[in-house]
């Protein structure tokens, strides 16, 4: 090994806590992950235990200070889901299970606070206007129904903002969640009209911090438990979509990305803060760049549950097979866990429509992959609509080592698909942003020649004018069933 400089990046996921051991000159030489647990005791919820974090984070960071041996980590940064909810006492420390940020039990405050605030700007000064994910409807129903622990919460932070602190830092929000929260406006003020509409929160709201900035030190009792030395720097990181897509080489206006996770991110640079109901903002770790970005509730999780209700043992044997099925013979609405961005309607549900007595599973497993396809283009279709550039466009995450599903998707967006060897998420941003808050790194330029490009897809020529008409279907199906969705679901 030489002796350049190492940092660490730790993502704390919804499914797991990943970290990298990142050598600044070399590039990643070690991960270590452990899995975490969701907790759901009401239809509708989704929480996790803090200590299960900061339990795993620990034993990651054992590891990897064992890899580095007597070589000195000189920075550490965190990233993580958005925009889970801490709730913090005096002293920081959590005083109830994480509410995540696809818990749907703020149903009626989202209403009450999007009828408190009619008028009063809420989408041009804060970027989003409340719903299911915004952290206001989720402090009122806390204030509502659990007021022992409102009353004791003197912090309001998210997931990886708190295991930063909980290493050493000081107690803080990163710039994204404070966007994502909806409780800020675009100077990271906090927005009276959507405060006020919960006592005492604004005073709940600790700074906001950028990515890339020096927080603190390893507190001196982590760094003897892990094997790490005392002192080492902390940063804050950011959301784990905004890092991912930064270190997979989003860095002007006009590159987009792809995102094959559990649910379905798209996200595009901007030189301009552009707001618009139907899908989310955030800042990219570049001063001056935006990151407009949607995200649909499924992707690889309705994948996964393909793959189970038809007991798919092999998914690259499946791929073969549906490689020669003829496209779009089946149309797939993925609205299984309703829908984010566009359409923002957590009422809708899955549809496969057009099947007929030939049609087998294979031919269901190809719908679903074209259906999250679809989806994309619909995003990608609004983002354009609003004038956004969309050039070059990447592909990432689980789902891209289908080469089947990249094909999909190329050939319904219409545009090749760079795609980047070994991305290992958000962990390898944080660990560049820790870089970059101890100058390890020059700017937020310079970490991104560590990344290792890789091959291009292209779109499959006879197959975009079908897919074309096909969207156009596709488009039609989802406004022509959503009545019927809509009273399913109240039943």
């Amino acid at each position: 090994m030489t002796d350049s400089q190492l940092v660490i990046g730790i993502d704390i996921g919804t499914t797991g806590v990943k970290s990298v051991l990142v050598d600044v000159g070399r590039g990643i030489i070690a991960q270590s992950s452990r899995a975490n647990a969701l907790t759901s005791t009401h239809a509708g919820w989704a929480e996790a235990d803090p200590g299960m974090w900061l339990s795993n984070v620990l034993e990651t960071l054992a590891e990897l200070a064992t890899v580095a041996g007597g070589r000195s980590v000189t920075a550490i940064a965190t990233t993580g889901m958005v925009p889970a909810v801490v709730c913090l006492d005096v002293a920081g420390n959590p005083l109830r299970n994480a509410i995540l940020q696809n818990d749907a039990r703020a149903g009626a405050e989202v209403d009450r606070i999007a009828g408190a605030t009619t008028g009063s700007n809420l989408l041009d000064a804060t970027g989003s206007v409340p719903s299911q994910q915004s952290v206001a409807p989720k402090a009122m129903w806390l204030a509502q129904h659990e007021p022992d622990t409102w009353a004791k919460t003197r912090w309001v932070v998210g997931s990886y903002d708190w295991i930063l602190a909980a290493l050493g830092a000081q107690i803080h929000v990163e710039s994204n969640w404070a966007l994502e929260s909806g409780l800020f406006d675009f100077d990271g003020h906090p927005f009276p009209a959507v405060n006020d509409q919960v006592r005492g929160l604004a005073e709940r709201l600790p700074p906001v911090i950028d990515p890339g900035q020096l927080v603190g030190e390893l507190d001196p009792r982590v760094a003897d438990r892990v094997g790490l030395a005392r002192g080492i720097p902390l940063v804050t990181g950011g959301a784990d979509h905004v890092l991912s897509a930064y270190c997979a080489g989003l860095v002007a206006p006009g590159d987009w990305l792809v995102k094959l996770g559990g649910a379905g991110d798209i996200l595009a640079v901007a030189d301009a803060p552009i707001v618009d109901e139907r899908f989310f903002l955030d800042r990219h770790p570049v001063s001056g760049l935006w990151l407009p970005n949607g995200c649909m509730a499924t992707s690889g999780s309705l994948v996964r549950w393909v793959q189970k209700l038809l007991s798919i043992a092999d998914l690259s044997a499946m791929d073969a097979e549906a490689t020669d099925r003829r496209a779009a013979e089946v149309l797939c609405l993925p609205y299984f866990l309703g829908e984010k961005s566009p359409r923002n309607d957590p009422d809708l549900r899955g549809v496969f429509a057009g099947m007929h007595l030939g049609h087998d599973a294979v031919d269901l497993y190809r719908s679903a992959l074209e259906g999250i396809a679809f989806g994309f283009r619909h995003n990608a279709d609004v983002m354009r609509g609003r004038g956004i550039a969309m050039d070059q466009a990447t592909v990432t995450n689980g789902g891209a080592t289908s080469l089947l599903w990249k094909q999909i998707h190329a050939s319904v967006l219409g545009v090749p698909l760079r795609t980047v060897r070994n991305h290992p998420g958000a962990s390898l941003g944080a660990a560049f942003a820790a870089g970059r808050g101890t100058a390890a790194f020059a700017d937020w330029h310079a970490p991104l020649e560590l990344i290792e490009e890789g091959e291009t897809i292209d779109p499959v020529a006879e197959l975009i004018n079908r897919y074309d008409e096909a969207f156009g279907l596709w488009t039609s199906l989802g406004d022509l069933t959503a009545p019927t969705m809509h009273a399913l679901a109240r039943r």
